[in-house]
Formats: C-alpha cells, sequence, structure tokens
C-alpha cells in the first residue's frame, strides 16, 4: 500500500527508479474500478440502455468524484510527495487524489482479488450509484464529444499526447485532436486526463457545438424537408398549369383553323 501513495516527484527527489511510483498501480486501478463501477450499475439499472449507463459511470468515475473520496479517506494526508509538490499543495490537488485512489484500488486488486475491491467500493459508492441518476454530466466534455463524433462522423475522436513539460513534480500534458487528419483543437492540463478533458472542451467550441443545438438539428431538418417538399409541389403545380394552359390554346388554334375552312 505503501506504493499505491509515492508519487513520481518523491521518487524523483529521492533518485529511485521510477517503477517504485504509484503510476503503474494507477494504471490497473483504472481499469479495475471501470469495470467494477460498470457491473455494479448494470445490476442496479436493469432496464437502461447502454449510453445511459456510460453517461452514469462517466460521472461516477471522473475525477471530481474519485477526488472527493480520496478526501473522505485522508488519502492526501498519507501521500508521499517530494519537496517542490509539497509547496504547490499536492496533497489537495484532484489530480493527485484521483490517481493516488486508482492506485489503492489497483494494490487491493493484487493483494486481495476482484471479489475484496467490489465490497470495498460498493461500500464506497452505496450511496453514489442510486444518485447517479441525477447526476450531472454535462461538464464530461470527452463523453459528449464521443457521442456527437458518432453521430456526425461515425467514429471517435482520437487524443494524441503532443508534449510535455516542467519537473517530475509539476508536469504539463499538451493534447491534440485529430479529424480526418487535421488537428481540430488542443488542451493542456497537469495530467493526460485534465488535458483531454480541456481538449475535448476546446473542440466543442470550435466546433460549436451544444446540446441545445444537437436537439435543434432535427428541427431543423425537417424544416428544410417540408420547404423542399413544398418548393416541388408547387413547380409540379405550375406545370401541370402551364401544360392544361398549353392544352386549351391548341385546342383554340384547331378551332379557330376550321372555322376558317368553312
Amino acid at each position: 500500500m505503501d506504493l499505491a501513495v509515492t508519487h513520481r516527484s518523491y521518487v524523483h527527489e529521492h533518485k529511485l527508479p521510477l517503477e517504485e511510483s504509484n503510476e503503474r498501480l494507477e494504471f490497473l486501478g483504472d481499469a479495475v474500478l471501470g469495470i467494477c463501477i460498470a457491473e455494479m450499475l448494470v445490476k442496479a439499472f436493469p432496464e437502461e440502455a447502454e449510453g445511459v449507463l456510460s453517461k452514469r459511470r462517466a460521472a461516477l468515475v471522473n475525477q471530481k468524484t474519485l477526488a472527493k473520496i480520496a478526501q473522505s479517506l485522508e488519502l492526501g494526508v498519507a501521500l508521499k510527495l517530494g519537496k517542490g509538490e509539497e509547496k504547490t499543495g499536492g496533497r489537495n490537488k484532484r489530480s493527485l487524489l484521483c490517481d493516488a485512489f486508482e492506485a489503492v484500488i489497483g494494490a487491493v486488486y493484487l493483494d486481495q482479488g476482484i471479489d475484496v475491491v467490489k465490497k470495498y467500493l460498493e461500500t464506497l459508492f452505496a450511496d453514489l450509484i442510486p444518485e447517479s441518476k441525477k447526476v450531472e454530466a454535462s461538464q464530461d466534455y470527452k463523453t459528449r464529444l464521443q457521442e456527437y463524433f458518432q453521430s456526425e462522423f461515425k467514429k471517435s475522436p482520437r487524443y494524441v499526447i503532443v508534449g510535455e513539460s516542467g519537473p517530475d513534480h509539476s508536469k504539463t500534458f499538451e493534447v491534440k485532436i485529430d479529424l480526418n487528419q487535421k488537428t481540430i483543437a488542443r488542451g493542456t492540463g497537469s495530467s493526460k486526463r485534465e488535458a483531454e478533458q480541456d481538449a475535448a472542451r476546446n473542440a466543442f467550441i470550435l466546433l460549436k457545438v451544444s446540446d441545445s443545438l444537437l436537439e435543434k438539428r432535427p428541427r431543423a431538418r425537417r424544416k428544410k424537408k417540408k420547404k423542399k417538399i413544398r418548393k416541388q409541389k408547387k413547380e409540379n403545380s405550375n406545370t401541370t398549369g402551364t401544360s392544361t394552359k398549353s392544352k386549351k390554346e391548341s385546342k383554340d388554334s384547331k378551332g379557330v383553323q376550321n372555322e376558317q375552312k368553312k
């Protein structure tokens, strides 16, 4: 468990091997947490569609929620940080708290197995699972952008890490989002997750996407279709009128010709 609360800034400062930080456990814990929460949601809401469950899971395992749980467990106090991270308030940073919580889940999984992890998470999320029905996931820009991409382009947005800067205890990540081999937005953050969320938010701004726009779009299409149908009817009506007039003129002309022959 000591490894789960060891931040890379501490490892860097004490010149320890990088594998002695909590990053590998965080990676594992993230995956274990995702599948456990997914199973809890499927059991709690047996009639809900996959899309709804995905939104609820995103709201439950986002950085804000996990950081709150980590604070309730006082993981911030237990963190082993470098001096630089300590001075910049690392014990209260959401990204570090979230990472530490995921690392703890990874450590419990390796030490005691999936069943113990499930019981532990059921205790921690007992009140959050029922409330997930009311949780607003509107600030999860990655989920919203994913839905928009699937609807409009039939593909998922591609996040690419293009740079890292700063010391180990205070890194800044830069991420870009590609569409059809073109970069449409970039974002930065103190973690890869933050940078991806920032990039997704910027993509929304650049693409001028909003929930209201998505709701109005089908109505606008119906309106455009109705206008097209009215135009076609009008053209057909004009064509029919012209045809009738031509027939009448032709009939009148034949009548005149017959009179002249007489």
